[in-house]
């Protein structure tokens, strides 16, 4: 580290010093006048110490030859219009500079500090300069010069034994408030000129010129604070000045219109990204671009020599502007290209549910196609082991079983192929209670189940899809769990009407881990109870019905077949 480098660390590690420093030149500077030489220097030596205490540029920074350039095209330029205006000038710019500070400061005393030093630049505009330009002599009123000349050097002694803060020496520690600082700036410029337009328009004196406009920055400042908020029936102007800080006043709104609009009504993701992007080219500061989405690339507009990234995921956007954009104009187009990510990213969701929703449908139609074969074959394997055991005295018997089983089987059959063409149609034919009720006693005549006594209502119609589906799975998942349980007993009851159907056996209850998605997901069992009782439920919705598990107690567990009346909701 060379030795200007030192000496510039250890002046921006004192900045109290040199601001200390910087108000005895300029007390000095007000002291011998504007038509001294000894003024003009020290006022230079004044612009020297701010330009080591400003907290724009490092004091350790190398100045190149352009920046000495106009350093001292400034310097000549104040040296030409030295007078008392441009002290004026000089001081208001040190008043709003200091002012903008003190909203870093968390550290009383250094706080304090700073406030002590503002006030000094309050008092010497007011006490000292303004006097000097008022143009009649007569309104100047009392003067104040000797009281300020040698009070005021008390402040500087009193920012000499406040506390120094033990944080002050950090980088940051230099920061301020410029938007805080422009409006010091423009506050104090009134003061003074509307001070001296009271002066002349009223023909008042300067202090009575200063109060009265202090009175009327104080009551418009006061009428601000009270609209600013809101208010119940006021919306405050708080609202419209935090809308127009976001928005700059820019044609932002019109593109987020346009792309809820794109949103509503375009599906697919990469047609709504490539028109989302284009509507950009009505923005009056893009060209064009090109954009990036997975394997997706497009172009619109033409290219410029300004470009800007504006990197995500998966979208990644290149704009070509016209202009080079600020920091403002950035971030608002980061926030966009965020936006058209976001409904990017939900119309690929979007595309891929519909997927897996199209994936679901055709296995829950397979699914419930092969359970439906599977009932088919069980009954054919049961006319097949009733052929094979009957002797032949019993054959009149077998023929009058082969036709009543063997059309319902086809039929049954041609259903589920049915299905494989109209599969939104799961209600098939009905048959009449009685009849159906005598089919399903032949065929599990030679099974361990018992039929409770019917006394059907002759005009009972049943559909006989559901019936067979929900009765087939109900008393095969019973009889294979009667295999791992001796003397299992099943028992099946029909209504008259056929509005309800119950499967009952004296097994055991089902477990914990079972009942959590029986009848609401396929069930993953090596006996039975899954996907079976799954489907049977969705055709038990869709045809009216409600199966359900009545009873789950150790010897009775139930299953219920009910038809809901009309104002019933499906069970969830």
């Amino acid at each position: 580290m060379t030795l200007l480098q030192r000496m510039g660390s250890a002046l921006r590690q004192r900045h109290r010093w040199l601001l200390i420093s910087l108000l005895v030149t300029l007390h000095l500077t007000l002291l011998a006048g504007v038509n001294t030489a000894i003024g003009l220097l020290c006022w230079l030596v004044s612009v020297g110490l701010f330009i080591l205490w400003q907290p724009f540029i490092h004091a350790e920074r190398r100045v190149d030859w352009s920046g000495l350039a106009v350093i001292a095209l400034l310097l000549g330029c104040g040296v030409v219009g030295y007078g008392w205006w441009l002290l004026i000038v000089w001081v208001i710019l040190l008043a709003a500079l200091v002012g903008g500070r003190v909203m870093f400061i968390d550290h009383r005393p250094t706080r304090v500090f700073y406030l002590i030093a503002f006030a000094y630049l309050l008092a010497a505009l007011l006490f000292w300069l303004v006097p000097q330009v008022v143009p009649l002599a007569a309104l100047r009123g009392p003067s104040l010069e000797r009281e300020f000349a040698w009070g005021m050097p008390s402040f500087f002694f009193l920012m000499l034994l406040l506390p120094r803060s033990p944080e002050s020496d950090r980088p940051g520690s230099g920061m301020l408030d410029l938007f805080y600082s422009l409006f010091i700036f423009l506050l104090i410029a009134v003061l003074v000129l509307g001070s001296l337009a009271f002066m002349l328009l009223r023909q008042a004196g300067y202090f009575e010129a200063v109060v009265n406009t202090l009175i009327t920055i104080a009551v418009l400042l006061l009428l601000i604070g009270w609209t600013w908020n809101t208010r119940p029936g006021f919306t405050g102007i708080e609202v419209f000045f935090s809308r127009y800080l976001l928005t700059i006043g820019l044609p932002f709104e019109t593109w987020l219109h346009r792309l809820t609009i794109l949103a509503s009504s375009q599906s697919l993701p990469e047609e709504f990204l490539s028109q989302a992007l284009e509507e950009m080219l009505d923005l009056p500061w893009v060209d064009g671009g090109h954009w990036v989405a997975g394997t997706r690339r497009g172009t619109f507009g033409s290219e410029s020599r300004f470009r800007h990234d504006f990197p995500g995921q998966p979208l990644l956007l290149t704009l070509h502007t016209r202009h080079k954009l600020s920091p403002a104009l950035i971030w608002h187009f980061h926030l966009l290209a965020q936006l058209a990510n976001e409904h990017y990213i939900a119309k690929l969701r979007a595309r891929e549910l519909q997927q897996v929703s199209y994936l679901r449908a055709i296995h829950e139609t397979g699914a419930r196609l092969t359970h439906d074969v599977k009932n088919l074959l069980q009954a054919l394997n049961n006319l097949c082991y009733l052929a094979q055991t009957m002797n032949g005295s019993s054959g009149d018997r077998l023929d009058l079983l082969l036709q009543r089983q063997l059309p319902q089987i086809t039929q049954r059959l041609q259903q589920t192929l049915g299905k494989l063409q109209r599969p939104q149609s799961d209600a098939g034919g009905v048959l009449p209670v009685d009849l159906w009720w005598t089919l399903q006693q032949q065929r599990y005549a030679h099974s361990p189940v018992t039929f409770a006594p019917l006394d059907p209502d002759p005009d009972a119609l049943l559909p006989a899809a559901l019936f067979d589906s929900v009765t087939d799975n109900l008393l095969q998942n019973a009889l294979l769990k009667s295999r791992g349980q001796s003397a299992l007993q099943v028992r099946i009851t029909l209504a008259a009407d056929a509005s309800l159907l119950r499967v009952c056996d004296s097994g055991s209850a089902l477990g914990e881990e079972v009942l959590a998605d029986l009848l609401r997901a396929p069930v993953a069992s090596a006996s039975g109870l899954g996907v079976g009782l799954y489907h049977a439920a969705r055709q038990a919705e869709s045809c009216g019905y409600e199966l359900r598990l009545a009873s789950n107690v150790t010897g009775r567990v139930c299953f219920e077949l009910r038809r809901r009346s009309v104002g019933d909701a499906p069970a969830s």
